[in-house]
């Protein structure tokens, strides 16, 4: 059984992550599975509890960048950046250290590790109680909607993880924007757009490349961070995108002031098109109109065109993603 812990909690929840078991626990973007990342057996219990690919890395969650660039070699452009962003919902591929101390099924085997200082207060007064660096993909089934509540946690993981820690509804609430340092050259490459917008971190390190599409980095194995396989974020039902109708037996996921009419149900991301607000209520959305639009017999979810500014970006990354055919070739 799966304990359920109050924010009073983390004293048990660390102590359970030192001990090897999985905790999930929020973040300012959404609510991660932890394991200790220097244990090779927590960090495949991840995999096995998610039903994850061992050939997709892990982001490793630290107090500080200090304890982070403790593990990897940061070049001036990550110190500005961490500087600038951290704790906050930025996401740093690294080389790593030859004395890096996180477990290399973490980092899919890679010679580079991600890594990040969440900006939720208890994630980060977790991780200072732990001590070490913390695995934490996101908390559910691999390749489904993520979390951003303790009850989506326990709807898929309930039973199956140590425990989780109820810190409410997170506000952020779509992944960390993951940014690939490792060209020897000196280009940056985003390879997710996420919760910092490309936009600030070109205005503090310059221009910013764009990774290879999620199709082809899944089919050569080449995943530099979690979130690059093309099927992911999926709900059940098939998403329709840039939807201007909706049929009746279609459930809608609307942006902005005007709705589309006739559907059978619908979630606005935001009546006022705050795309903030739209990111903080996208997963929780796709998983209401999923189980909703499931239980009255829905054929499908249309979803309004999102502008593609700012956290638009990381929006439309994630229906994108979530609309693609299932992947049948690896597990979900």
């Amino acid at each position: 059984m799966t304990e359920v812990l109050a924010p009073g909690g983390l004293g048990r929840a660390a102590a359970l992550l030192r001990d090897g078991a999985l905790v999930a626990f929020p973040t300012e973007t959404v609510y991660g599975l932890g394991a200790d990342a220097t244990d090779g057996r927590a960090v495949a219990a991840i995999f096995a509890a998610k039903g994850r690919p061992h050939f997709n890395p892990l982001i490793c969650h630290y107090a500080d960048a200090e304890a982070a660039f403790a593990d990897v070699v940061a070049d001036g452009r990550a110190q500005s950046l961490a500087a600038r962003f951290w704790p906050g919902p930025l996401t740093l591929v690294l080389p790593r250290r030859p004395t890096c101390r996180v477990d290399l099924l973490a980092g899919a085997g890679l010679d580079t590790l991600a890594v990040r200082v969440p900006g939720h207060p208890l994630a980060l007064d977790l991780l200072r109680r732990v001590g070490r660096p913390v695995a934490a993909p996101s908390a559910n089934r691999s390749g489904g909607v993520s979390p951003t509540t303790a009850g989506h946690v326990l709807e898929e993981l309930g039973g199956r993880i140590a425990a989780v820690v109820d810190g409410g509804p997170c506000p952020v609430g779509i992944e960390s924007t993951v940014l690939d340092l490792t060209d020897p050259a000196g280009g940056a490459v985003l390879l997710r757009p996420g919760g910092v917008p490309v936009e600030a971190i070109e205005a503090a390190i310059g221009a910013v490349g764009r990774a290879l599409p999620p199709a082809a980095a899944a089919a050569t194995r080449s995943l530099r961070s979690p979130g690059m396989l093309l099927s992911h974020y999926a709900p059940s039902l098939p998403l329709r995108l840039d939807a201007t109708d909706v049929a009746p037996d279609e459930a809608l996921l609307a942006f902005g002031t005007a709705p589309l009419a006739g559907a059978a149900l619908g979630w606005n991301l935001s009546e006022a098109g705050d795309l903030s607000e739209a990111a903080a209520r996208l997963f929780a959305g796709l998983r209401w109109l999923d189980a909703e639009g499931s239980r009255r017999g829905c054929r499908g979810i249309a979803a309004m065109p999102v502008p593609t500014l700012g956290l638009g970006l990381a929006i439309n990354d994630r229906l994108v993603r979530a609309a693609a055919p299932r992947a049948t070739s690896e597990p979900l």
